[in-house]
């Protein structure tokens, strides 16, 4: 028999953000400035016979949290709500904070719990080197996942450590 002889050296690499995102809007400005702006140099591809662009979003989703608050202000409920996209999330959101019938089934009065929502987006890039790595956003960290260059880190780090919002 023979041996696996290891082929390459896939890394990951995670940065916790000092202090979350502070809204939606803001976290969906810092992922559309990624697609738009490509700070990491990234250059468009061909696979199995479609284009794709340099940084592409091929993933994102937004969770609101709800609390419904009886007259004494005590928790009397909580909803957990996931949207495919910012739209869907603030129109969704407002849906549920307007749904009369689903607060006098908790018994209290619904409220967003800002704080306690999150975000994520997965953007899949295309290094000039030919590496495809995937950098995904979230509220309270920036992750950086199945690269092997090292140029690829400084390159996401230099630009994380440009965006103030990733600090």
């Amino acid at each position: 028999m023979t041996d696996f002889v290891q082929t390459s050296e896939i890394k990951h690499a995670v940065r916790k953000l000092s202090n979350p995102i502070e809204d939606a809007v803001t976290f969906n400005n810092v992922v559309q400035s990624v697609i738009a702006a490509n700070p990491f140099g990234c250059v468009s591809y061909m696979t199995a016979g479609e284009n794709h662009p340099a940084v592409e979003k091929t993933r994102e989703a937004y969770t609101a949290k709800i609390v419904y608050q009886d007259n004494d202000a005590r928790i009397c409920g909580t909803g957990t709500h996931r949207f495919m996209s910012l739209g869907g999330y603030n129109n969704g959101s407002a849906a549920i904070l307007a749904n009369a019938a689903l607060s006098t089934a908790h018994g209290g009065i619904a409220a967003h719990d800002f704080d306690s929502d999150t975000w994520s987006a997965n953007l899949k890039c295309h290094d000039p080197n030919g590496e495809i790595y995937n950098v995904v956003l979230s509220r309270d960290q920036v992750i950086l996942t199945s690269y092997e260059s090292e140029d690829i880190r400084t390159k996401v780090e230099t630009w994380a450590d440009s965006v103030p919002e990733l600090a």
